[in-house]
């Protein structure tokens, strides 16, 4: 039993922000209804590397595991009266359009509330409902760019760098996970609902709260991004990942001295100078560079893990799943998808008073439950 049984949740949402907020809140034991409508979440064709299973994405059936599913047409005056029974029925909804469209659907929260007072409600938007960019596409590739996230990644001389996951989408639905547990923590307290907003802007500053906070304390001075190896703004020399002469390393913090020591390096033994780790931090790189070349990876990690030295190997994810590190994790479990084909995904990584939480339930056909939950 997971510690949100019990708790009912509408699930209005499409694409990744909202519904992966959603599965959270199933892997935890809450029971979430997607409502669709008769055309399906566009997400079922938003395909990855082409891969369909049984006619969705393979990202629509990772987001949408362990759901139940109606559908309902929300412009239809029935749709309308179905879905008034749903939410007076709801602990939860939650939902990700843009501003205008929830309202002109008659599900925004002015709308909701007078239905279910009590209800904990909760949206994702781009960037809110007010200000210059608000009726702008919440699309996780451009939040990265005009939140600056890209402009950290990658090294100087190269083009910004998005994350090669959809991060604005997934921080941003799990900051509304937490607005909705806290909401639901308020219910139970006090009896009232809430309204919970999450633009995918806040989210992803909230996300570079680290650098972001130096940045405004130090006279909105522009951080420059490393030449070489660049992996943060702020980090002093060696911070970063380098070439070897079969593979990669990561080295993080370490005395530059005690590290050219350990390698061999002697040139690095002469910045003793700690704020040159900062101010010639490019350079040193550049020297470690050139100097970790000359050797495998593995001699190196040899070397320095001995001394303690924070470093790693670099591993695809063919690699990690060899190791019996992820083995022990037990991060995998198998669904069977209502066709009988197998697929296998990533179980919630939350883990409480020592259970893990695994789900056999299958992503949902459109309108699979309306029988069980509409009239």
């Amino acid at each position: 039993m997971g510690p949100l049984e019990g708790v009912r949740v509408l699930d209005f949402c499409q694409f990744l922000a909202g519904p992966s907020a959603g599965l959270r809140l199933a892997d935890l034991g809450a029971q979430v209804i997607k409502v669709e409508q008769p055309t399906g979440d566009i997400c079922r064709t938003l395909y990855s590397s082409n891969l369909i299973i049984d006619g969705d994405s393979t990202l629509f059936h990772v987001i949408n595991r362990n759901k139940d599913d109606v559908s309902v047409d929300l412009k239809s005056e029935h749709g309308k009266e179905q879905i008034k029974q749903l939410i007076k029925d709801a602990d939860v909804m939650i939902v990700n359009f843009r501003p205008h469209v929830a309202k002109k659907l008659g599900i925004d929260y002015e709308n909701i509330k007078m239905i279910n007072p009590a209800i904990v409600y909760g949206e994702i938007t781009g960037f809110g409902h007010e200000g210059e960019w608000a009726s702008e596409p919440g699309q996780d590739l451009l939040v990265q760019s005009l939140s600056g996230m890209a402009m950290a990644n990658g090294n100087r001389d190269q083009l910004p760098t998005p994350a090669g996951v959809s991060i604005a989408d997934l921080i941003s639905g799990q900051h509304l996970v937490q607005g909705v547990l806290a909401g639901l923590i308020r219910k139970e307290a006090t009896g009232d609902g809430a309204y919970i907003q999450i633009s995918m802007m806040e989210s992803m500053m909230d996300l570079q709260f680290e650098g972001f906070t130096t940045f405004l304390n130090d006279g909105n001075e522009i951080p420059q991004r490393s030449k070489i190896s660049n992996a943060n703004f702020y980090t002093n020399a060696p911070y970063g990942i380098y070439k070897t002469r079969d593979w990669y390393i990561t080295i993080a913090i370490t005395p530059i001295p005690q590290l050219g020591e350990l390698i061999g390096c002697k040139a690095l033994e002469a910045y003793t100078d700690p704020a040159t780790w900062s101010t010639k931090r490019d350079e040193i790189k550049a020297i470690l560079a050139d100097h970790l070349k000359t050797q495998d990876t593995q001699y190196w990690l040899d070397i320095l893990q001995k001394h303690d030295i924070w470093c790693s190997n670099v591993y695809t994810w063919d690699m990690l799943l060899e190791t019996d590190a992820f083995k022990h994790l037990e991060m995998l479990q198998e669904i069977e998808l209502q066709s009988g084909k197998k697929m296998t995904v990533l179980r919630c990584p939350i883990t409480i008073d020592k259970q893990k939480f695994y789900s056999s339930k299958p992503s949902p056909k459109i309108g699979q439950d309306n029988a069980k939950y509409l009239t």
